[in-house]
């Protein structure tokens, strides 16, 4: 018994049709960003009043190093956010830049994310 094999029909491309719903990654790390962003730079500030119990030079390493992290995620972390951001919404709107727009989208978000994360969680001094 054999099996006999037609050649594929090429048909359109996938890839290169237009994504209805390419605004939707792009809009919530949007909407987010508005929320987190502030809210990041607002605690990331106030995290240096931590070391006001001990003094700059007598608190804890892991207090040190925390707050070194906090204030390099606010330096370069609103500049990752705004690139990543700008990413998301300028990748064409086609199906096969949707997982590039989702990732672009996931990465804006980050940055604050992780700020607030280590500054809700400061070691003690």
């Amino acid at each position: 018994m054999t099996t006999q094999h037609s050649p594929a029909v090429p048909g359109p491309v996938d890839g290169d049709a237009r994504d209805p719903r390419g605004w939707v990654a792009p809009t919530i790390a949007t909407a987010l960003m508005v929320v987190l962003g502030p809210a990041a730079v607002l605690f990331g500030g106030l995290s240096a009043m931590a070391t006001d119990s001990c003094g700059p030079d007598d608190c804890s390493a892991a207090l040190n190093t925390s707050l070194a992290w906090i204030y390099g995620m606010l330096t370069y972390g609103g500049a990752v956010s705004a690139a990543a951001l700008l990413t998301a919404w300028l990748l064409p709107w086609k199906r096969r830049w949707t997982a590039a727009r989702a990732v672009a989208s996931l990465v804006a978000l980050l940055p604050p994310l992780s700020t607030l994360f280590l500054v809700f969680t400061l070691p003690a001094p």
